[in-house]
């Protein structure tokens, strides 16, 4: 991120604006639609408002003379459009008593940049590329506007009304945070999205137990709360709707070391984050400190987020920390995540059961080779189960020797399948006999291996096959 987004106070001063045309025109209507007060050398002469309300003039300030002499005094921001070879000079000269200058479609003589903007009143977005792509910033303003409720802003004037004397009726700041919440999702902030301002004020007005109402305990303390939030295989897309406004709303995240930098950037900014998890050969604060911390941060009265990479109960440990938190009396909830077998199954295009070919999935762990030696492979010798391994690459060559030595064919098709759904995600296929040289050709995990017929079918397995089809050719054409 280059552009740090900002807002300036436009009544803080006037906005010093150089240019000509219909480039500067478009910037005062943008300007004087925000209430700004402008200051405006019309350097080719011609001051025509081009049908811009008559009332705006008295917002402008026609300014005389050479705008490279102007009186900078008071002015909070430098633009220019329209004005040819003045703007970077005057670029050089704003920046030399540090006002902050935007020469229209020249990020080299700028110091900040115009978003794409969504107006709802007192609700504002603004979407920048950088300056890169305007056409792109313009887009996604046009799928904000899609979804953002037209009376945003009306819902926003209206807790700005109550802000004050609520907040001084409830002393704790989580509790407040909660009490707003709670109205703008609820049905307090239904009413107003709705029109139905007043509705909505007389139920606000009728609240006598304001602690009651944002989720207090008896003692008026804030209710701690846990959410065992699946974070899917990486891909921060993935998240669900439930799932991001978990992460939005909480005091604390405990994450996984294999929840994406992406995904954790869709936490609340002041949210507490605590990295709990352990990667293979290395130390991690173990599974009991994880779950004294969840305790811990519930009975101080915080929401934490158990954020964890997959599903929480597809080998997550989600059984055992929810086992704790009803020990300690401490309220949870849980929210599912896509796993990490069924985001490779998309991405590679392997199909997990087919018609006549795979009628059955059985999923488990081979953390290492110990592992592997516990497991029963007698019971997944059938041609028509699909076998996912979760944390296998390590144990590749005891589950290779169990499968076969218990009956599973060696030429049964196995997918390696690395950082599933992430950009730099990899693909390695083969038979079951060659199965520890494929976890070889991949640079790093975390994987999962997916063994059977059904491999057959993916994407990595048409094009390796494709690829060897054309080296025949070529052989043979020799």
């Amino acid at each position: 991120m280059r552009f740090l987004p900002v807002f300036l106070d436009l009544q803080a001063g006037p906005i010093l604006l150089i240019g000509a045309g219909e480039l500067v025109r478009a910037k005062l209507r943008l300007l004087l639609a925000a209430n700004a007060r402008i200051r405006w050398y019309a350097i080719d002469g011609d001051r025509d408002l081009a049908g811009l309300d008559a009332a705006a003039v008295d917002a402008i300030e026609f300014a005389e003379g050479n705008p490279l002499a102007a009186d900078l005094h008071g002015v909070i921001a430098v633009m220019c459009a329209g004005a040819g070879d003045l703007g970077p000079m005057i670029a050089l000269r704003a920046k030399a008593v540090g006002l902050p200058v935007n020469v229209m479609d020249d990020l080299a003589n700028s110091t900040f940049i115009f978003p794409a903007i969504v107006d709802r009143g007192d609700v504002v977005v603004a979407v920048g590329t950088g300056g890169t792509s305007p056409v792109v910033a313009r887009r996604v303003r046009e799928m904000i506007e899609s979804v953002l409720p037209a009376r945003i802003g009306d819902l926003a004037s209206f807790i700005g009304r109550w802000r004050k004397s609520i907040n001084d009726r409830i002393s704790e700041a989580p509790l407040r945070r909660r009490f707003w919440e709670r109205v703008v999702d609820g049905d307090i902030g239904a009413k107003v999205l709705a029109g139905r301002g007043g509705d909505a004020e007389q139920v606000l007005g009728a609240i006598d137990d304001l602690s009651a109402f944002a989720g207090a305990s008896q003692d008026g303390a804030a209710r701690g709360h846990v959410t065992l939030v699946g974070a899917g295989p990486g891909d921060p897309d993935l998240l669900t709707i439930k799932a991001l406004r978990a992460l939005q709303d909480a005091d604390v995240v405990f994450y996984d070391e294999l929840v994406s930098p992406e995904i954790l950037d869709r936490i609340r900014r002041d949210a507490s984050r605590v990295p709990v998890g352990r990667r293979i050969g290395k130390p991690g604060i173990g599974q009991d400190a994880t779950n004294e911390l969840l305790v811990e941060a519930a009975r101080a009265g915080q929401r934490a987020v158990r954020l964890k990479g997959g599903d929480p109960f597809i080998f997550g440990r989600g059984g055992e920390e929810i086992e704790v938190l009803r020990r300690a009396g401490v309220p949870y909830s849980i929210i599912p995540g896509i796993t990490a077998g069924l985001g490779a199954a998309a991405m590679f295009e392997t199909p997990l059961t087919y018609r006549g070919e795979a009628l059955r999935i059985t999923f488990l762990t081979a953390h290492k080779e110990k592992d592997a030696g516990a497991v029963d492979w007698s019971v997944l010798t059938d041609a028509k189960m699909t076998i996912v391994v979760y944390m296998g690459m390590t144990a590749a060559p005891a589950i290779r020797e169990g499968l076969i030595a218990a009956g599973r064919l060696p030429q049964t098709p196995v997918g390696v399948f690395a950082r599933v759904t992430r950009p730099d995600a990899q693909a390695a296929v083969g038979t079951l006999e060659n199965l520890p040289a494929l976890v070889e050709q991949i640079d790093g995990g975390p994987a999962i291996l997916i063994i059977g017929d059904v491999v057959a079918h993916s994407a990595p397995w048409r094009a390796a096959n494709i690829n060897t089809f054309v080296s025949d050719i070529l052989v043979a054409a020799e």
